[in-house]
């Protein structure tokens, strides 16, 4: 049976969406991404009273959920590769097997760097292998369509730089070098380009970036959607809203991007989902629900998308995984 909760089949002011189902419930739930057949997610979680994520695999109905990770330590931002039969997930469980301390609240609202690496495991969680080293902060792995190529985000040369790498964790290529963050990079449809979200910060901003990133901290609060070839090559933005603009996927077309942003009102919580052309015209919003809606993906058939919000959470803390069928 299924376990997944009905939000009514339409909503005017959300058109592309329609039969928006639950598919867990309680704790913190995120970054939930499809298998290449479509049948089954990979997401984070903070469920059964952990207090640091993670990993975790479920059916698309949200039945047959278990822990595919170690139990140790903090992970954050898994995928799927090899035909399903295995996945890819970051972890700081080698460098200290209990959660990482939170920031320091009097800075602020910062992300901890985390020491992760990337690990392979297989979809069951056995056959644990570490495919990165770097004891620094190294994840937002995903995969290009093709299942060959890995792109993720690192701070092993001094800065968060975008690089891809083989499957296997051979052939490391750094993509960018500009001072700031780049990261949360996807792979277009057809494997030629890759949408990612970028702050390159000048002077004064700079040097406060460059002080946080010292302490392995950073202001997540001012980032545009960027894309360039898979080389690397002919980087350019495509978003100037202001705020925080994250999580881009391609639209399976590879047409238009859908993304989270909170641009409307940088220094509240409502993140919601927009589409844009890859040209950076026609910007539409998706979502209008007041709290948070991010981390969207679509299925691999372009039928349905997922994403994690706090639409119907017991606190503004709660954040679970939501599933629609896609309107274009």
């Amino acid at each position: 049976m299924a376990v997944f909760a009905l939000f009514g089949f339409a909503n005017s002011t959300e058109p592309h969406l329609r039969n928006i189902r639950q598919l867990t419930f309680g704790g913190e739930n995120a970054e939930a991404y499809f298998s290449h057949d479509g049948k089954r997610l990979i997401f984070q979680s903070t469920r059964d009273g952990r207090s640091c994520d993670q990993q975790f695999v479920m059916n698309v109905d949200g039945t047959h959920v278990r822990r595919i990770s170690t139990g140790t330590g903090k992970t954050t931002c898994g995928y799927f590769f090899g035909g399903d039969e295995r996945v890819f997930f970051a972890s700081t469980h080698a460098v200290d097997t209990s959660c990482p301390p939170r920031p320091d609240p009097s800075k602020g609202y910062v992300w901890r760097l985390d020491p992760y690496d990337i690990y392979t495991a297989n979809a069951d969680g056995s056959r644990l292998k570490r495919l990165t080293s770097y004891g620094v902060y190294t994840a937002e792995g995903t995969l290009s369509s093709d299942g060959k190529t890995i792109v993720f985000t690192s701070l092993k040369d001094g800065d968060l730089d975008l690089y891809t790498m083989a499957a296997d964790g051979s052939n490391v290529r750094r993509l960018t070098s500009a001072p700031g963050y780049d990261g949360g990079a996807f792979f277009s449809p057809d494997g030629k380009h890759i949408v990612y979200r970028a702050w390159h910060p000048r002077d004064t901003a700079l040097a406060n970036y460059r002080e946080l990133l010292s302490q392995r901290l950073v202001r997540p609060n001012r980032m545009e959607i960027w894309i360039m070839d898979a080389d690397g090559s002919n980087q350019h933005q495509i978003t100037n809203l202001g705020g925080a603009n994250f999580a881009p996927y391609y639209t399976p077309d590879g047409k238009r991007i859908i993304f989270s942003s909170n641009y409307k009102n940088p220094h509240s919580r409502n993140f919601d989902l927009y589409l844009v052309n890859v040209d950076g015209s026609g910007l539409e919003q998706v979502t209008t629900h007041p709290e948070f809606d991010g981390f969207p993906m679509f299925s691999p058939d372009g039928r349905q998308l997922v994403w994690a919000a706090n639409r119907h959470g017991a606190s503004v803390s709660e954040l679970d995984i939501f599933i629609a069928d896609w309107q274009p």
